[in-house]
């Protein structure tokens, strides 16, 4: 059943975050792991992740880990030179592999999980970003998002339009007030909310989830 929950804005969202990563709290295994569960239930045979530079790239790199280890064929493309190092390594030394994007075969996945932006991010996609998602938009995927559909302005909801469509999106902490607003009803799909102990006040709006973890 739905649940209506609170949203929040990416400033929000950071400063609920900042004391708990200053304490060491694991955010990102626990989202990852969320994120992880989250895939195996959609059972993928064979799975692209797109990885940017920032925390949603090492979220999504860890659940690759997650995923490899357990025998799913995962393909990590990284869209910056900068990627997450240590969600990296997990994911090649679970079984993954790393592709290009000169060599990729879209029609070949039945997941792509997008991994490129995050709230940090502002504006369209740029570079190796753009042109993965361009090579992927004629051929319809199944994308889970990570946080937010790389491209979505997580507050507003705008885009310039260069974005994945996902059938889920698996947001942290709180619902960004992006995904219920502008495009990102149309564009976020079913949203997953994973709980993650913030403390957050003065919601901007409100939003329905599938379901919170």
């Amino acid at each position: 059943m739905p649940h209506t929950v609170p949203t929040y804005t990416a400033d929000q969202v950071r400063a609920a975050e900042a004391p708990l990563l200053a304490a060491g709290v694991p955010l990102m295994r626990r989202a990852a792991r969320a994120l992880a569960a989250v895939i195996a239930e959609r059972d993928p045979k064979r799975m692209l992740v797109i990885a940017g530079s920032g925390d949603n790239g090492g979220d999504a790199l860890f659940a690759a880990a997650e995923l490899a280890s357990g025998g799913t064929a995962i393909d990590v493309l990284r869209t910056s030179d900068r990627a997450h190092e240590e969600g990296f390594a997990a994911a090649m030394n679970a079984g993954a592999r790393e592709v290009e994007l000169d060599l990729l075969e879209p029609a070949g996945y039945d997941l792509v999980l997008d991994g490129i932006l995050g709230i940090g991010a502002r504006g369209a996609l740029r570079g190796r970003a753009r042109n993965a998602v361009q090579a992927l938009l004629p051929h319809h995927p199944r994308v889970i998002a990570v946080d937010i559909p790389s491209g979505l302005d997580p507050d507003t909801g705008d885009t310039d339009g260069t974005v994945l469509a996902a059938e889920t999106t698996v947001t942290f902490g709180a619902v960004k007030a992006g995904l219920a607003t502008g495009d990102g009803p149309r564009l976020a799909g079913r949203l997953v909310l994973v709980d993650l102990g913030l403390t957050l006040a003065d919601p901007v709006g409100s939003a329905s989830v599938h379901a919170i973890r």
